[in-house]
């Protein structure tokens, strides 16, 4: 196989890399900037029926690092019962580019996963009747 390589010049140090996916690494803190991308505004309670596979402590956990890292807006009003919406900042929504292009990528390879197994499947029988 032959060998590939890459030549990318940049002004950047290399280790800008590794802070960037620091900061939107993990496995929902994408799916949360993503969320917030399409909606604008959330209620804790919509994100957390938006991403029905995090637990409450999570949720809370990933919220604040993501407010920490200034990618999310928190906005609480003082009334009872207490209400807190969450929006992207102007950082956030510079990453939302860098999210679409990601969600696109992911889903192509997804797919192309996806119909392997299944055009496996589907021809499996035929297969294996074949070679026995």
């Amino acid at each position: 196989m032959a060998r590939v390589s890459l030549s990318i010049q940049t002004e950047y140090p290399i280790f800008s890399v590794d802070y960037a996916f620091q900061r939107i690494g993990g496995k929902y803190k994408g799916r949360i900037l993503w969320a917030l991308s399409k909606h604008l505004v959330l209620r804790y309670g919509e994100l957390n029926r938006e991403m029905s596979d995090i637990n409450t402590k999570m949720l809370t956990q990933t919220l604040k690092e993501l407010e920490t890292d200034n990618l999310i807006h928190r906005k609480m009003y003082p009334q009872v019962p207490p209400k807190v919406e969450y929006s992207l900042t102007e950082t956030g929504k510079e990453l939302i580019l860098f999210i679409q292009y990601s969600v696109d990528w992911g889903y192509k390879k997804w797919q192309m996963t996806h119909w392997n197994n299944f055009h496996f499947q589907e021809h499996k029988t035929a297969f294996l009747f074949f070679f026995m």
